[in-house]
């Protein structure tokens, strides 16, 4: 999917600014992806076919990346869905390309984190799940002696994967999850943001013992408020410790339709208007290919990722010379394949052009059954209105910008 570089404008007062100022980190790559380093913001999604399944895996793969999907995650329970890997891989390669993946290990996983790291580009592992550790109903705090001795045992299971990784300059993601905190994070910190955090902290300082660095963080959490509280302490945390990690937002199990969007724009969008964030996921119960034009949407409207027409409309009232909804439905489907153009329609003069002075062409009703076009703030042509489609296209074609 294309992506226009953004044009350069004269420094504003801070008052005034308003180009998002993102947060510096580290790049991270993943494949023929970077993760961060001041790199457009990366769209991630996950097939839901099994593993398993190699031909259903291949094409699960390809329909993302085809429609925009950058890294693609997988799953691997056992050890079999690991190994499936490299021949999922292998005809990704003989029959679409190469394509960045990220498997995702589950309870217990070394051996499976091994054997996977092998054939991905990126491992991504749950601080809460990686150690399993049994819960013990009368237990009702964590000695000192007994929160160490299992931090231990997570370096002891977490180095190898670590040295693989690095050696193979690879990257991992620590992803924590609110809903599976391990459970002397909850016994320490309770069921709380900093709980999230410190789990999160404990493997990085295990990792950057290492030496290894190409690690990506996510905090995320069902609700939104603990998502924007984990996700912005774990920034605080990591400026303390001066750890400058990418970071991948999400809200988890957002559920599906009108909400589960509005529920994923709601978080995602505030921490990347922050400056937060360096590759988003939209998690749907939807099919995966639902989920990258919300990523996109989200990009766009930030002003982040530039990747289709911008429509600028207004909503209509009393004034509104034609019915706007048929006329922005009508432009749109004649324009929306183009990339990179702000097009704006608007239903009387009195706020039109002001309102779309930034955009690059504009088609306005100036008098009933005539449109005025216009490109930037200059009207070039006033049309019957049953040809204002038609002589849009025509201006986009004059001006060298329209693509069959």
């Amino acid at each position: 999917m294309q992506t226009l570089s953004k044009p350069t404008t004269a420094p504003q007062p801070p008052e005034f600014d308003t180009t998002i100022r993102r947060r510096k980190t580290r790049p991270v790559k993943v494949g023929n992806v970077t993760i961060g380093g001041g790199y457009p913001v990366v769209v991630q999604s996950m097939i839901n076919e099994d593993t398993l399944d190699i031909d259903g895996s291949v094409a699960g793969i390809r329909r993302l990346h085809e429609i925009g999907c950058e890294i693609v995650r997988v799953t691997v329970p056992s050890m079999a869905h690991a190994k499936a890997l490299a021949e999922i891989k292998e005809k990704l390669i003989k029959t679409y390309q190469k394509v960045p993946l990220v498997a995702d290990v589950h309870h217990n996983g070394m051996k499976i984190a091994l054997e996977v790291a092998k054939h991905v580009d990126k491992v991504r592992i749950n601080p809460g799940l990686y150690v399993f550790e049994k819960a013990k109903g009368d237990r009702t705090e964590y000695s000192q002696a007994e929160f160490e001795e299992i931090g231990d045992k997570i370096r002891e299971t977490l180095a190898p994967l670590v040295i693989s990784l690095r050696d193979q300059g690879k990257a991992m993601r620590i992803g924590v999850n609110h809903g599976s905190l391990a459970e002397r994070m909850l016994f320490t910190y309770g069921d709380t943001p900093q709980g999230m955090v410190e789990s999160a902290i404990e493997f990085i300082h295990i990792c950057e013992s290492l030496d290894f660095r190409n690690i990506v963080i996510s905090m995320k959490a069902s609700r939104v408020p603990v998502m924007l509280a984990a996700y912005r302490l774990m920034v605080k945390r990591m400026d303390e410790l001066g750890m400058d990690y990418p970071l991948h937002l999400g809200v988890t199990e957002a559920g599906d339709g009108e909400y589960g969007r509005i529920k994923s724009t709601a978080g995602i969008g505030t921490l990347l208007a922050d400056g937060i964030g360096d590759t988003i996921r939209v998690s749907l119960t939807e099919a995966p290919e639902k989920e990258i034009p919300v990523c996109y949407s989200i990009l766009q409207a930030l002003g982040l990722r530039k990747t289709m027409v911008e429509y600028v409309a207004c909503p209509s009232c009393g004034r509104t010379l034609f019915n706007l909804e048929d006329v922005l439905h009508n432009v749109r489907e004649a324009t929306k394949h183009l990339t990179g153009l702000d097009i704006a329609v608007m239903g009387c003069i009195v706020n039109g052009p002001g309102e779309m002075a930034d955009a690059d062409y504009g088609y306005v009703g100036k008098q009933p059954g005539y449109i005025s076009l216009y490109r930037g703030r200059e009207e070039i042509k006033r049309v019957p209105e049953d040809k204002g489609v038609e002589e849009l296209i025509n201006l986009i074609k004059s001006d060298g910008r329209w693509v069959e």
